[in-house]
């Protein structure tokens, strides 16, 4: 399962990634967000000392920090990204689904796929928000949205009594599975289950269409606050590691 979820995300970038030794790497046009801009290494890599300097000379030409994203274990890449100073910024629980068991959303909430401008323009805006991503979303915000929809994706957007509040999306299907990431809740209005329904609508999005899910979250106590009540387990970890000097 681990290898075909690190197939997926390597595949998920590959459409426009550059190609540097044994690293796809993806460098987002309009956002040096970190979050954005990563490369991930091929299943098996033992990279060279040279092979890691051309991928942070590729970063560094785009004005862009260099950043991988990758499934443990994977101990030649560890120790090559050590060796030219990369540290390791977060290892995130890697969750896949047993079985859904979906919550009763809030009174008031009302969940559907983000189809119009406005309303990705309105998904952007509540995960910018819920990020911390500084300034306002724009074109470039509804433009990388619209590419999840044209790739086969999802947008969800949740709004309660009407006003946008929490948002979603799962990526387009590869090799059986898909993705569920991006969930997000205005600050104002988390502790009332909105991040719950909206995981658990993405979630039966992706069993609907015959897919397995699986997500990945920070070790901030989602694993088993959010996530494990759905159904979700941790199966593995994925690694983020940046070049701090």
């Amino acid at each position: 399962m681990l290898l075909r979820i690190q197939d997926n995300l390597r595949e998920s970038i590959r459409a426009g990634a550059v190609r540097v030794g044994p690293f796809l790497a993806h460098f987002d046009a309009h956002s040096d967000n970190p979050y954005l801009n990563y490369a991930v290494p091929d299943d098996g890599a033992e990279p060279t000392a040279a092979e890691v300097e051309a991928l942070v000379t590729a970063f560094r030409e785009r004005s862009r920090t260099p950043r991988l994203e990758y499934l443990r274990p994977a101990g030649a890449v560890d120790a090559a990204l050590a060796a030219a100073g990369f540290e390791v910024d977060q290892l995130l629980p890697m969750m896949a689904l047993d079985e859904l068991r979906a919550p009763e959303p809030p009174a008031g909430l009302a969940l559907g796929p983000a189809t119009s401008d406005e309303d990705l323009l309105a998904a952007s805006a509540v995960q910018n928000a819920a990020f911390g991503v500084e300034g306002e979303p724009g074109e470039p915000d509804v433009a990388r949205q619209r590419e999840l929809l044209r790739e086969g994706g999802v947008v969800v957007l949740a709004r309660l009594d009407g006003e946008p509040v929490g948002a979603g999306a799962h990526t387009a299907p590869r090799d059986g599975l898909a993705q569920v990431a991006g969930i997000a809740v205005l600050p104002g209005f988390r502790g009332r289950g909105i991040a719950s329904a909206v995981c658990a609508d993405l979630t039966a999005r992706v069993l609907a269409a015959g897919l397995r899910p699986f997500l990945e979250t920070e070790p901030d106590g989602k694993v088993t606050r959010l996530y494990g009540p759905l159904g979700y387990r941790t199966i593995g970890e994925s690694a983020s590691t940046t070049l701090k000097k």
